[in-house]
C-alpha cells in the first residue's frame, strides 16, 4: 500500500468513527489518532485501516474500546503535588473567601475521577482552614466522553498506587481506609458527572471560578485548542484560575485575555 492509499483509508476510518460515534476525530492529531488506533488493531490483530474498518462493523463493542484507547489519561490523586499545592494557596483561598464557599469548578476531561476528587478534598481542606462545617456550597463538575471513564468515575474504587503522591493526612481524613479506598461522603457528594464532548459542546454549567484541564488539550490541533482556550476564558468568572498541564501552553488570543500567574504550574487568572 502507498503512503497516499495509507492517508486515503486512514481517513476513511476517521471519518467513519466520526459518523457512528459523534466523536470529533479532525480534532486529534493526526500522529496521536494513528498511535491510539494502532493500539487496538494490535489488540484485535488486524493490519489494516480496511480491516479495522471491517472489525467495527462485525463487533460494536469495539468502538467503545477505541473510544477508551483515544481518550486513555494516566492520573493519580494529586499527581504533581507543588501543582495542587500552588493552586490551593493562595488562589482556591482566595477564591472561597471571595465566594463565600460557593466555588464553582469543572474538571474537563476527568479520566476516571482521580482529578474531580482531588479537587473536591482541596475544597474540603478550603473550607476546613477557613473555619467552615462543610463545603456543601462548593461543586466540581467532572466531564468526559468516554463512557468507561465515566464509570469509573461512578465507581470511585481506587487501589493504593493511585495514592501515592497524596499526603497520607489527606488519604486518612477523606478516603476510606480499607482498599480499595473510596471518597467519603463528604467528598464524593461535591462531585457532579457528566458525560461531555470538549470539541463540540459548550461548557456544562458556566461560570466557573476554576477550570482544569490538564493534559487533554495537547491531543488536539491547533485550531481545536485555540477553540478550547477561548470557551475556557468566556466561561470563567472575573479573578478565576485556569490551570493546565505542565506540557501545556496557552496560545491564540486568549493569551491576552488570562494572565499567568505561575509559569511552572500552568496556573492563569482572568482579571477582573
Amino acid at each position: 500500500m502507498t503512503a497516499e492509499q495509507d492517508d486515503l483509508a486512514f481517513k476513511a476510518l476517521t471519518q467513519k468513527i466520526s459518523r457512528a460515534r459523534g466523536v470529533s476525530c479532525d480534532a486529534y492529531k493526526d500522529k496521536c489518532m494513528r498511535r491510539r488506533i494502532a493500539v487496538r488493531m494490535r489488540a484485535r490483530g488486524v493490519h489494516t485501516y480496511e480491516d479495522y474498518s471491517r472489525l467495527l462493523d462485525q463487533d460494536a463493542h469495539e468502538y467503545e474500546l477505541l473510544l477508551d484507547a483515544l481518550t486513555i489519561n494516566v492520573t493519580k490523586f494529586y499527581r504533581n503535588p507543588e501543582t495542587w499545592n500552588a493552586l490551593a494557596k493562595p488562589y482556591l483561598a482566595d477564591l472561597w473567601h471571595a465566594r463565600r464557599g460557593q466555588v464553582r469548578v469543572w474538571s474537563a476531561g476527568c479520566a476516571s475521577g482521580e482529578e474531580p476528587y482531588t479537587l473536591a478534598v482541596l475544597l474540603c481542606e478550603t473550607a476546613r482552614s477557613a473555619g467552615d462545617d462543610a463545603a456543601t456550597r462548593a461543586r466540581v463538575d467532572a466531564t468526559d466522553v468516554d463512557r468507561l471513564s465515566l464509570e469509573r468515575t461512578r465507581a470511585a474504587q481506587y487501589p493504593e498506587t493511585a495514592f501515592t503522591e497524596m499526603p497520607a493526612a489527606l488519604v486518612r481524613r477523606y478516603f476510606t481506609a480499607a482498599p480499595p479506598r473510596r471518597p467519603l461522603p463528604a467528598v464524593q457528594r461535591l462531585v457532579h458527572i457528566l458525560k461531555h464532548d470538549l470539541t463540540r459542546e459548550p461548557p456544562p454549567d458556566p461560570p466557573y471560578d476554576l477550570i482544569v484541564c490538564r493534559n487533554v488539550v495537547i491531543y488536539f490541533d491547533r485550531p481545536t485548542q485555540e477553540r478550547l482556550f477561548a470557551t475556557f476564558a468566556d466561561a470563567l468568572t472575573p479573578n478565576g484560575i485556569l490551570l493546565l498541564g505542565k506540557v501545556e501552553t496557552l496560545f491564540g488570543p486568549a493569551r491576552d485575555r488570562l494572565v499567568l500567574q505561575e509559569p511552572r504550574e500552568r496556573i492563569y487568572q482572568k482579571p477582573v
